[in-house]
């Protein structure tokens, strides 16, 4: 006959009088900025789709796959638009100050492209 402790499966550790089993979250990759964002907007906009998200131990993965796209495109868009309005490093060099005006701009149209595209979307 089996224990009740061979029946249950895994492993357990003795504290005082009562016998708990040894649980363990599994390694996952950190959540960058853009898939803190997305969580933020699950949480408050789509309860229902972060909870089946949750539950299904896909959110973690979700959340890294946007903040990974959402990453990528964001550096590839602001290469591009920079370019395209021929801000290069030799315009840093003799206008630092209008350099970062025009780079920030850039940089929140592109932030606007990425909310709408990644962040703010259902799967």
């Amino acid at each position: 006959m089996k224990s009740l402790f061979e029946e249950l499966g895994g492993t357990y550790h003795q504290e005082g009088n009562y016998f708990l089993p040894d649980l363990s979250l599994p390694e996952t990759a950190p959540v960058g900025i853009w898939g803190q964002r997305r969580r933020h907007y699950l949480t408050t906009q789509h309860r229902p789709l972060y909870n089946a998200l949750l539950l299904g131990g896909k959110l973690n993965d979700h959340l890294i796959a946007v903040d990974t796209q959402a990453e990528a495109m964001f550096f590839q868009l602001v290469k591009q638009l920079a370019e395209q309005e021929g801000i290069t490093e030799q315009f840093k060099a003799e206008n630092q100050m209008e350099w970062v005006g025009r780079m920030n701009n850039i940089r929140n149209q592109v932030e606007g492209i990425i909310y709408n595209g990644f962040i703010y979307t259902s799967p």
